[in-house]
């Protein structure tokens, strides 16, 4: 089973609760997950209906059976001075350093710094053991950088290896592609059963797998149920309105045809939906990998529904193990 479970998915598919359903539905039976945010958008911390999360190791949320969920907002700023201090014992010259604006500059303009303290940050999480050579988390989950930007925010550290041949910090990109391209870590891609984002997500397998870095699910959030049996749907996608109309009148609904247009337009529209979303699904099945899919939640995601999500994902197997 993948130990690091990074989530990733186009902007508006969900992803930062997709990632905090997976945490919670791999925090079970006395299990610990260590959630993961790199954006500093404190999504996490809205979900779980919590203060921002500071810079440390939080536990936010307990699952069944006792398992136990914490979050950890990564800030490349604090990353990089705790880099300084585990490799050259800077101390309060780091500190000064922040201070005259140079952690700033290192982590905004240097190419590839930042992305390399945020991955290595969650890597280091990954491998951290107790006293007694445990693993402290059982599996850490990250809310990534979207599907355009994921393949390069994960390889950037091959990037800096090959700049940095020697020394700490080519030691240290080497140790994060380690965890990253083994069977320790799995990418999964969040969708919706709209073409744009299957398209971005079929792109980003694509590069992903270019990288050599492993693809886990595709996980499709924000399933709208279908309202209509079979022959209904061939029936209102069909044109057949006549039938519709006579199948409306026996069932009841009479009256003038303001009253029955609607809801036949309305029939069509769900079954042209149904069409639509049926063409995704046979090009998602197409990338060869295993898929999970999560319902719409019409009234918005708080913890109960993350937990009704988690459940949706431990019985679809999402979590487990995958061939990449």
């Amino acid at each position: 089973m993948s130990r690091f479970q990074v989530v990733s998915g186009k902007g508006g598919t969900g992803k930062t609760t997709v990632a905090a359903a997976l945490a919670l539905a791999l925090a079970t039976e006395g299990r610990r997950t260590l959630l993961v945010e790199v954006e500093g958008r404190q999504g996490i911390a809205q979900l779980f209906d919590s203060d921002a999360l500071p810079y440390e190791e939080r536990k936010i949320a307990v699952s069944s059976g006792g398992g136990e969920v914490y979050a950890l907002a990564i800030d490349a700023e604090r990353a990089l001075l705790d880099y300084l201090q585990m490799f050259y014992k800077l101390g309060s010259a780091g500190r000064a350093l922040k201070k005259l604006g140079a952690i700033d500059f290192a982590t905004t303009i240097a190419p590839g710094v930042r992305d390399v303290l945020l991955t290595g940050k969650a890597c280091e999480a990954v491998r951290r053991k107790d006293k007694q050579g445990r693993f402290v988390y059982d599996h850490v989950i990250m809310d990534a950088p979207p599907t355009g930007r994921i393949t390069r925010f994960l390889n950037v550290n091959d990037e800096v290896a090959g700049l940095a041949r020697i020394g700490p910090i080519h030691n240290q990109a080497q140790a994060v592609m380690r965890v990253l391209k083994s069977p320790q870590t799995a990418v999964h891609l969040v969708t919706l059963l709209e073409e744009m984002p299957v398209q971005e997500t079929a792109d980003g397998i694509a590069e992903l797998r270019a990288a050599e870095l492993p693809v886990g699910r595709v996980i499709v959030n924000m399933v709208r149920p279908h309202l209509l049996d079979e022959e209904a749907l061939r029936a209102a996608s069909g044109g057949r309105r006549g039938e519709i109309a006579k199948s409306l009148t026996r069932a009841g609904v009479t009256g003038s045809a303001a009253l029955v247009r609607p809801l036949i337009e309305q029939a069509a529209e769900h079954a042209e939906r149904v069409g639509l979303e049926r063409e995704q699904r046979d090009v998602l099945a197409g990338l060869g990998l295993p898929t999970a899919e999560l319902p719409l939640i019409g009234d918005g995601v708080d913890l109960v529904a993350l937990h009704e999500l988690a459940t949706e994902l431990s019985k679809q197997g999402a979590g487990g193990e995958v061939d990449a």
